[in-house]
């Protein structure tokens, strides 16, 4: 089950040829084979991959199911007596005081390139890593929270944080968890409404942000919210600011330092308590207003408990890049983690990242290429930029080289399979690709989605790292299963974390059960001490989806749809929310439909539509761009690639390709898309159509195509 046949790269060159190389490979591997085997453990790593990871405590194949080394008890804490995020912070202060904590590049200078196309993109130079130790940010954070007590903030009042990932976040949050204020936070890519929305409901009177920001998104919303008083600008430059309406008080955050850095601005202060809330986490809802989940010291020191143990060695002198949101769970944990074990945390941006980022002058250096971080969290979007970069470099390569990398990649996917390493292929061809992450990554850690079977395999073998796929959620403070490094199938999401464990509930429409054979099937319900406080002042919706069992522990009611496998490792296979019935009684689910689908080199992106009082599902689809070039140059359709999109005739066509992977991947006939219309624009958090974590949006999507949906269904 390991090995998808056609995950395989096509092998294009003479058959003697290709006879001759696996005849030397085949010899090569029976030499170098026993004294190999011996050496690198690798019989032991196979054995650690098929082992069982967890299993169902009462038995009963519904579960709960928990790791095999929490089977007793649920984990709730890294070291003993540290259950706030304060004590944490100072626990790793106090131990590694000298080391390097947080790290910032400084701008060397910006300027505009002027592309063919007339458009201007703006290009940065940037130089060296500045850092601060941890004793430096942990004194930084301590004036800060300070400043903002002198400034009349007050404990278990509410203050917000809308910035891009920084230095200067982390170093807001750890004072505000010091100093016990709720951190609300906020999507930069988040709507003026919905974001207005999210100030007024938790009353704050201070808001934390950047220039950028306060610029772009804040100022035009700053009358909205009635009850701001301050600002505080993480920037150093402007200090001024005139066009603020008034009433509200623009601050720098080195004057707020400078101010809680005064001895008579000493604030005495009461340290949190773990059941006190930390963050209220605004997550972009699929649908409608994004809803503040009440994340409590207590959940997130459990999640982050939970996470490190699936990091093999994880210790102080691992450098991780940061560069999602940390708006979002999956960043705001993995940070967490890296400050509890004293690693170094080097700031980025998706578009800095890598030497070829858009923001990257020609010629100079990417934050990975600086920074050669061992460790980063990715969301699948940017692994499938990555992937797609790779292969266009395979496709402009010499015949010699492409042929090269074909065989090594194939012959190491093999390997791979059986639990072998391929020392040589990995310094002789893939140290190339490897290097784009600055050459070090030992683990990439992917959540927010799926993530497809194809570009897992292809990151595992080119990156020369494992891929450790992860699902959760903001209700459970991001935490929930992470796969283990040494287990390569892909498609699953791993067992259950040492905070956790997960039962299966019947769903009787969908036709899941927990009796099914071979897997058990049902709705997963997370359970433990990760699991959050609920949603802020909406009762309602938390007495849908969640729950406290006899013993008083609470529980979360996902939505999703999940299999157990025989070893205790989870696969996510449909979504409750996304069932559709068919005008004679089928049900759809439109999440395994795009699953699917996506794998299909051709499609970039894909969303399934039905209306119930129709016979088929039509999808939107997203091409890829180079994919979709090629098949329109061999069927001589010319055009731009908008009008190449609207091309009847390539419409019909890609709907032929989708059919037949539809029909190869077993789908339903009524699954399978009967019509659809090719997007020319990508899906982007700018656009509205999906999430910040790449969701589907599928209200706006709806609204966006509604007139296809008519012409689809209209049978025009």
């Amino acid at each position: 089950h390991l090995l998808h046949p056609k995950m395989k790269l096509k092998e294009d060159m003479n058959p003697l040829l290709l006879q001759v190389f696996r005849s030397v490979v085949w010899v090569y591997s029976v030499i170098t084979f026993i004294p190999w085997y011996f050496f690198s453990g690798a019989g032991s790593n196979l054995e650690r991959a098929r082992r069982i990871k967890a299993n169902s405590v009462s038995r009963r194949p519904a579960g709960p199911y928990r790791a095999i080394n929490s089977q007793e008890k649920l984990v709730a804490w890294l070291h003993p007596g540290v259950g706030t995020l304060d004590k944490m912070f100072e626990h790793a202060a106090r131990k590694f005081p000298q080391r390097d904590c947080l790290g910032t590049r400084e701008v060397l200078s910006e300027e505009d390139e002027i592309q063919p196309n007339g458009k201007v993109f703006k290009k940065v130079i940037l130089g060296n890593y500045n850092w601060l130790s941890y004793d430096e940010a942990y004194q930084t954070a301590k004036c800060f929270g300070n400043g903002l007590a002198a400034l009349s903030q007050k404990p278990q009042c509410n203050i917000a944080i809308f910035c891009e990932t920084r230095a200067e976040w982390i170093i807001a949050a750890q004072a505000c968890f010091m100093y016990n204020f709720p951190l609300v936070t906020l999507y930069a890519t988040l709507g003026p409404a919905a974001i207005a929305h999210g100030l007024n409901e938790t009353e704050v009177t201070h808001i934390i942000t950047s220039k950028d920001l306060l610029h772009s998104r804040l100022k035009a919303i700053l009358c909205e919210v009635p009850r701001l008083k301050y600002v505080i600008v993480v920037d150093n430059k402007p200090t001024s600011w005139p066009d603020i309406p008034r009433g509200i008080m623009v601050y720098n955050m080195d004057a707020v330092k400078k101010l809680g850095s005064k001895p008579d601005n000493t604030v005495e202060h009461k340290q949190p308590e773990p059941s006190d809330v930390a963050v209220i986490m605004y997550t972009s809802g699929s649908t409608g207003i994004p809803k503040g989940v009440m994340i409590s010291h207590g959940n997130i020191i459990a999640g982050v408990t939970g996470m490190a143990e699936r990091i093999p060695d994880l210790n102080e002198t691992d450098t991780y890049i940061g560069y999602l949101p940390l708006a979002h769970v999956l960043e705001l944990s993995a940070e967490l983690v890296c400050i509890s074990h004293g690693c170094r945390i080097g700031y980025s941006s998706p578009q800095t990242l890598a030497d070829q980022s858009t923001k990257i002058k020609k010629g100079s250096k990417g934050d990975t290429s600086v920074l050669k971080p061992t460790l980063m969290a990715a969301v699948p979007e940017i692994m499938d930029r990555i992937y797609k970069n790779v292969m266009t470099k395979v496709e402009e390569m010499s015949r010699f080289q492409k042929t090269l990398f074909v065989l090594a990649y194939n012959y190491k996917m093999e390997q791979i399979s059986k639990g072998y390493s391929t020392p040589l292929c990995d310094s002789l061809v893939f140290k190339r690709v490897r290097a784009l992450l600055g050459g070090n990554t030992r683990l990439l850690l992917s959540g927010g989605a799926p993530l497809s079977p194809a570009t897992q395999r292809f990151m595992n073998i080119c990156l020369c790292c494992p891929v450790g796929q992860g699902y959760g959620l903001t209700e459970t403070c991001g935490a929930g299963t992470i796969t283990e490094i040494w287990d390569y199938s892909t498609g699953r999401v791993g067992a259950p974390l040492v905070c956790s464990e997960i039962m299966l509930k019947d769903w009787e429409e969908g036709g899941y059960y927990s009796k099914d054979k071979p897997n058990p099937r049902g709705e997963i319900l997370i359970g433990g001490p990760n699991v959050t406080m609920g949603y802020y002042k909406n009762e309602a919706k938390n007495r849908e989806d969640f729950f406290v069992d006899g013993k008083g522990q609470r529980w979360f009611c996902t939505g999703d749809i999940g299999e157990f496998h025989s070893d205790g490792c989870l696969k996510i296979i449909d979504r409750k929310k996304d069932l559709v019935k068919l005008q004679a009684g089928e049900y759809v689910s439109l999440g395994k439909v795009e699953a699917v689908l996506k794998n299909c080199p051709l499609i970039d992106n894909i969303c399934a539509y039905a209306n119930s009082d129709q016979s088929y599902v039509i999808s939107f689809v997203v091409p890829n761009h180079k994919q979709l070039m090629a098949m329109a140059e061999q069927m001589q359709v010319r055009g731009t690639w908008e009008e190449i999109c609207n091309n009847p005739q390539m419409e019909k066509e890609v709907l032929c390709i989708i059919t037949e992977a539809a029909i190869s991947a077993k789908l339903e006939r009524f699954e399978i898309p009967r019509k659809i219309r090719l997007s020319s624009e990508p899906w982007t958090p700018e656009t509205g159509l999906v999430t910040d974590a790449f969701k589907l949006k599928r209200k706006e999507l709806k609204t966006h195509y509604q007139e296809d949906i008519e012409r689809m269904y209209g049978g025009k």
